[in-house]
């Protein structure tokens, strides 16, 4: 590259470059591509809500991957974190080496405005072309050698992702850019608007003694401070009080004049920078004239109609819920035989004693049983990941943006909510991308009702033992129309609770969603494997440890204290009179109105941890309660269960209690602890238990004790 370089001696700054793009541009594809990561891409904006590293193949070079955010103005927590970040290139110690600027390649003219705002600091500055596979279907030609002459980066590379192209070319790119490159300061990339520059021009001038010291261009800092009243942070440490006193009466002296003469200065950099793009870079791209509807286009004629779109998408979860239980069948038959075998081998071999009952009945029969439900949470995540990567999963935004609207929030907030359908914990974060303050809170209080992952162990063990295998109307079955009814009630109830919340804590504006609908794409085989992977090897890892703890904690505690002569007294006397037994009929008298028993109230406890636990905790106290000396599952033993009257534990109405109370109850701490944090409050996390729980408790005894004045059973 012929340009005049110099570089600085700064051995504290580590060799990194920084990958930033629009929402939903391909990034993190090819953050993946460069580096051999697989972290989680999405066909739909707003994935990546922090930042990410990972060294570049075969390179010593470090690649940061940061949210996807539209401008360097930032307007929510992830692009604030993109904001942060660039603005903290002023110190020459945290620039980096070089920037990629990932464009989508069909949809230049949105894209190329970051990429100028990110060309303005004056670092070697990588435009990387990406989806240019899909800009040649679409007849979009790009002259690279053009673009990178007039906006004067350090290359321009046409590349794909999806299908590895280009990936090379950067990578090499990146090895020959020197360390600490320093490039000449340029003058903006910016067109002067009319009847604007005198009116701020005392404001630039201002600045301009500070330009060295700022390392940025007194023009852009006076447009960034126009448009954003929080901008001034940045600059705050170089100034003192008195200068800053004066920058900011110089911004109310300049905002006062363009008011004056009518000009929306809150937007100029916006207008500013598509003039330049116009003006100097619009014959750089070309695309065929010829107007056709795209497959998008017309599969959203049907998908997104008023009327089919719903129908569509009920149809699809209809599918869904009904795989959860049909695919997963066999393999969850095969890990149940591959217990039982396990327990009764362990059991052959080892002698009567503490170990074998901790190991087969406590660690195989309690941690054991949650793995036979592992088929259908992989099922769960697959669909959910194949509507996220397809696209489908943005047009179930758009479709209930009206509705979101009516409660008080926009369509930002579907997906945190339907990404708390896999785990609350990752969709609590993804609420990042929502804009509004209060709207972002107001969905973190309401992904918890949305019925993730963990809850479906319950679900399914519930349903499976006590719904009929049969059809509804002949063609819908039975416990898949159960399973998508809870799915639903916790839908309703997450509408219903943000109308109490929009009434007691109301929006001050009106929030419009300007939203993107991505093309359909064919979901990549190797995106959806690591994320089933990712999330399948964190269920075995971190759920699956937690559980196992917990096993062995219970299986103690319902097996001492032993009493005098302990061996003439049933399995059943026993656990009864153990600690597990005690603090069971405790609390009993709290969860009897509700329609359980002592066991069920001690899974209520332990599913505090985790909410799957709950069936590892009955498995275990079944299994030491067990006197008859021949294994049995977990669904038998459910059924077999009776009060000391011989009324059976579980009724239709008890098993809906519980399902009830679990769609209900905040019962995650990992959750708890993520809210946290993400709301830097205890207010919010403890408003979300509080809430939750008693709503849990309420509905379970309206439930129960209604159904018993009706006369069900």
């Amino acid at each position: 590259m012929k340009t005049d370089l110099h570089t600085v001696s700064n051995t504290d700054n580590p060799s990194w470059a920084a990958i930033v793009g629009n929402p939903n541009c391909g990034k993190t594809a090819l953050f993946n591509r460069l580096t051999g990561l697989h972290h989680k891409v999405g066909n739909y904006p707003g994935i990546t809500v922090e930042k990410k590293s990972g060294r570049i193949r075969n390179s010593r070079i470090v690649l940061r991957d940061l949210p996807g955010t539209y401008s360097l103005s930032s307007k929510s927590v992830d692009e604030k974190i993109v904001s942060d970040m660039v603005q903290s290139w002023r110190e020459p110690k945290n620039r980096p080496r070089a920037v990629i600027v990932v464009v989508d390649a069909t949809n230049l003219i949105r894209n190329t405005y970051l990429a100028l705002q990110i060309l303005d600091w004056n670092i070697p500055t990588i435009i990387v072309l990406n989806m240019i596979d899909e800009a040649r279907k679409k007849h979009i030609s790009i002259d690279a050698d053009e673009l990178k002459k007039r906006t004067k980066a350090w290359a321009v590379i046409p590349a794909s992702a999806k299908y590895g192209e280009g990936i090379k070319e950067i990578i090499e790119t990146l090895e020959q850019i020197p360390d600490n490159v320093r490039l000449p300061k340029m003058e903006p990339r910016l067109v002067e608007i009319e009847h604007c520059t005198e009116n701020i021009a005392p404001l630039e001038q201002f600045l301009e003694p500070k330009k060295d010291v700022l390392n940025h261009h007194p023009r852009i800092e006076a447009l960034r401070l126009l448009s954003d009243d929080g901008y001034i942070n940045y600059l705050t440490k170089y100034f003192t009080a008195a200068e800053l006193e004066q920058l900011l009466s110089k911004v109310t002296e300049v905002k006062t004049a363009l008011k004056k003469n009518h000009i929306p200065y809150r937007s100029l950099e916006q207008s500013s920078r598509f003039a330049y793009i116009d003006l100097y870079l619009g014959d750089v791209f070309k695309k065929d004239p010829i107007s056709r509807r795209s497959m998008s286009e017309k599969a959203d004629a049907i998908l997104t109609h008023p009327v089919f779109g719903p129908i569509a998408l009920l149809l699809v979860l209809g599918f869904i819920f009904n795989a959860i239980f049909s695919w997963a069948q066999f393999p969850m038959d095969l890990i149940q035989s591959g217990i039982d075998w396990t327990s009764a081998q362990a059991g052959a071999i080892l002698p009567d004693g503490i170990l074998k009952s901790l190991l087969t009945e406590g660690i195989i029969g309690g941690a054991g049983t949650i793995l036979i439900f592992f088929p259908q949470i992989i099922i769960l995540i697959f669909f959910l990941s194949l509507l996220e990567d397809s696209g489908y999963m943005a047009r179930m935004a758009f479709m209930m943006d009206k509705l979101m609207s009516k409660i008080g929030l926009n369509g930002r907030s579907v997906l945190p909510l339907l990404s708390g359908f896999a785990c609350a914990i990752p969709a609590v974060m993804s609420a990042r991308t929502i804009e509004n303050r209060r709207d972002r809170f107001v969905t973190i209080m309401l992904i918890p009702l949305m019925s993730c992952s963990a809850r479906l162990p319950v679900y399914t063990i519930l349903i499976a033992a006590f719904v009929p295998a049969g059809y509804i109307f002949g063609f819908m079955p039975m416990q898949a129309a159960v399973l998508m009814g809870i799915y639903f009630l916790g839908m309703f109830t997450a509408i219903f609770a943000a109308l109490i919340f929009k009434k007691f804590y109301p929006s001050k504006s009106v929030q419009t969603m300007l939203m993107e609908l991505p093309p359909y794409r064919m979901p990549l085989a190797r995106s959806l494997w690591w994320q089933i992977y990712d999330k399948g090897k964190s269920f075995l890892t971190t759920a699956g440890s937690i559980i196992l703890a917990i096993s062995i904690v219970l299986w103690f505690l319902a097996s001492y204290p032993r009493q005098a002569g302990d061996q003439q007294h049933t399995s059943r006397e026993r656990i009864e009179y153990s600690y597990a037994g005690q603090l069971g009929h405790f609390i009993e008298p709290v969860v009897q109105p509700l329609g359980f028993d002592w066991k069920i109230g001690v899974g209520l406890i332990t599913s505090f941890a985790a909410r799957e636990v709950m069936v590892s905790t009955l498995s275990t106290l079944y299994n030491l309660e067990n006197d008859s000396g021949q294994s049995q599952s977990l669904i038998q033993a459910m059924r077999k269960d009776r009060y000391p009257d011989g009324r059976k534990v579980f009724t239709p109405l008890s098993v809906l209690s519980l399902m009830v109370f679990f769609v209900f109850a905040a019962q995650c701490m990992a959750t708890f602890a993520v809210i946290k944090k993400e709301t830097n409050s205890w207010r919010w996390p403890l408003l979300m238990t509080g809430y939750m729980t008693i709503l849990a408790y309420v509905s379970c005894l309206l439930v129960y004790q209604g159904g018993q004045l009706l006369g069900f059973i």
